[in-house]
């Protein structure tokens, strides 16, 4: 019996691991590794890979390139009573949409004409908003040398 239970809890932990590694974001990996690849791109490379950016500022000998993205994510979610049953034991329910945004601000810095740093921020959280920064860098990464072509991918959800 207790080898039973052993290897019951040795399948759900396999299970459970092959779940969360189905939750994995290529894009939100991607993403991250731009933050280092990225850097040494010259000005011109940037400009031309990512497109003039929505803000740009200058402090000192340091520019600063800021690009952002969004999209809205819609889908179904329950809504209400689940069906209409007829008079009089129910009235319309059933199903409604659920609507979220996923955003990302990439803010490049530029010493001398190249990038120095990477930074991501905006009002998402983890790997949507990870996943949502490499629709910014994207084809910046295909620039990079070093980085093996990456086949293109879905936005992250």
């Amino acid at each position: 019996m207790r080898g039973t239970t052993t290897r019951t809890g040795f399948g759900a932990l396999l299970l459970a691991a092959g779940l969360l590694a189905g939750c994995a974001n290529p894009a939100a990996d991607q993403a991250m590794v731009a933050q280092n690849a990225l850097i040494g791109m010259p000005k011109q490379t940037l400009l031309s890979c990512a497109g003039v950016p929505e803000r740009q500022a200058a402090a000192g000998d340091r520019e600063f390139f800021t690009y952002r993205s969004n999209r809205l994510i819609s889908y179904p979610s329950w809504g209400g009573y689940g069906g209409y049953w007829g008079y009089p034991y129910g009235g319309w329910g059933g199903y409604g949409s659920d609507v979220t945004s996923v955003d990302c601000e990439a803010t490049f810095t530029l010493h001398n004409g190249v990038v120095e740093r990477v930074v991501y921020g905006g009002s998402s959280s983890g790997g949507s908003r990870l996943g949502q920064c490499y629709a910014i860098v994207q084809n910046c990464l295909a620039q990079v040398p070093s980085q093996s072509p990456q086949p293109p991918m879905a936005p992250a959800r």
